[in-house]
């Protein structure tokens, strides 16, 4: 199998090239859906973030309230690295886990784990390949005002929370643009597939 790290900025279109990658017959992880799942009731990741956050970060029903947890941390650069640092070991475990399910079932397949923090927190290099996606910086911006709805102040706080997209491109193996809009990144992200299936042949004759 081969594995593949996918990441990019907030607002930069990452979530729709995970669904592309997945219609192509990827199986594809988003790495939120592991961070909720890493902080269900009783978890012990849970436990540690309410010993350092506090008790009021729950709702009624002792589950996370992820809004009053994410105003906190988005205010504060060391409460976010705490958080991180609580979460991040978890969400690995749990991402790798999920990688080995798909080995044994499906080896000659591609495995996707999609995390806005992969860099940050150095879980990129677990990966075969990295693709990073990105798009100018004003299409960003409105669209995260769009979608999240948003002052364009709040927008830019959000971005500015981020590494840099000039940053992230670095570490990347492909780049995927969505600037352009969905089309043209659909296209560009079934021609990193065709190269990631020339990825896989090659690894598997390898051995």
């Amino acid at each position: 199998m081969l594995r593949l790290g996918l990441t990019g900025s907030i607002g930069v279109g990452k979530s729709f090239v995970a669904g592309v990658l997945a219609e192509l017959g990827c199986h594809v992880l988003d790495a939120d859906d592991t961070a909720r799942e890493v902080v269900a009731p009783g978890s012990a990741a849970l436990r540690e973030v309410v010993a350092k956050f506090g008790a009021d970060i729950l709702q009624s029903d002792s589950t996370l309230d992820r809004s009053k947890l994410g105003a906190v941390v988005f205010a504060d650069a060391q409460k976010r690295a705490t958080l991180n640092s609580i979460l991040h070991p978890y969400i690995i475990a749990q991402q790798d886990h999920r990688l080995q399910d798909w080995e044994k079932q499906d080896p000659s397949s591609i495995g996707v784990v999609d995390a806005a923090l992969m860099i940050e927190s150095g879980g990129y290099k677990r990966f075969d390949k990295v693709i990073v996606v990105h798009c100018r910086p004003d299409v960003q911006l409105h669209r995260i005002m769009t979608r999240n709805n948003l002052t364009r102040d709040e927008a830019e706080k959000r971005i500015l929370a981020q590494m840099s997209q000039e940053e992230k491109k670095k570490r990347a193996d492909y780049l995927i643009d969505t600037s352009d809009g969905f089309e043209a990144a659909r296209k560009r992200t079934r021609e990193v597939y065709g190269e990631l299936r020339g990825e896989l042949k090659r690894k598997e004759s390898h051995g």
